[in-house]
């Protein structure tokens, strides 16, 4: 991972800790709570390339760290924005003239979970059962490759439209998302919890390649993983 994304990253938790610590004594006067949570996830890239032929990927483990509100809407119901930075992407491995060449595509985006939230009681603490959609805007990364004795690293960069061309020397996918969350966990009474979460991209994340007649690339982020927290 690079020194700029591992910053960004760093940034968010900063945020998180801050958010968290001037909302303290706010979350029990207003009814809503704030949480920082944090975990890994497991990324892959699923579609079809320019030949209309699935992608054989394999999963990729990631990251994410952010910060949420859970604003009452209802008994037991809540409306839960956030603000995460989570990582990206999948690797792979083809036999191209006769050399395994491997991937690994690690794209950074900043993104906005706003989710629905049912939290019952269950023993001495609460059930979380979340669902909503998420948006997300790209903000870096890299593509590495190796394979016949050479590799080679390049920057993720974000566009709708590209050439041939450019991709040659760039990695290129479109600089929004947008998919699905699906989450089930428990919040102990002490505030920790933890959630598993499982993510379902809907938006293409390729770019056009205006040189290419009848392209049939789509790609889609999908991933799933564990986060941990705490809630003030």
């Amino acid at each position: 991972m690079n020194t700029q994304i591992f910053k960004k990253g760093c940034l968010i938790i900063g945020s998180a800790f801050l958010l968290a610590t001037l909302s303290f004594a706010q979350g029990d006067e207003g009814g809503t709570s704030f949480g920082i949570r944090a975990g890994v996830n497991f990324q892959n890239i699923n579609g079809k390339d320019f030949a209309d032929n699935k992608l054989e990927n394999n999963l990729a483990t990631r990251f994410h760290v952010g910060v949420q509100a859970d604003i009452p809407i209802a008994p037991e119901f809540y409306f839960q924005p956030g603000l995460v930075f989570v990582t990206k992407g999948a690797k792979s491995e083809d036999i191209i003239l006769e050399q395994t060449i491997k991937s690994d595509i690690n794209i950074a985006y900043i993104e906005l979970p706003l989710n629905f939230l049912y939290k019952p009681m269950l023993g001495n603490g609460h059930l979380l059962l979340g669902v909503g959609p998420y948006v997300a805007y790209g903000v870096g990364g890299k593509a590495k490759y190796e394979g016949g004795g050479v590799s080679d690293t390049q920057d993720v960069k974000f566009d709708k439209d590209v050439t041939l061309l450019q991709s040659a020397s760039d990695f290129y996918v479109r600089p929004f998302d947008a998919g699905a969350n699906l989450f089930v966990g428990y919040q102990f009474a002490n505030n920790l919890f933890f959630q598993l979460n499982t993510q379902l991209g809907l938006l293409d994340i390729n770019p056009n390649y205006s040189d290419v007649p009848d392209d049939n690339t789509s790609y889609k982020n999908t991933g799933f993983g564990l986060s941990l927290g705490y809630s003030f």
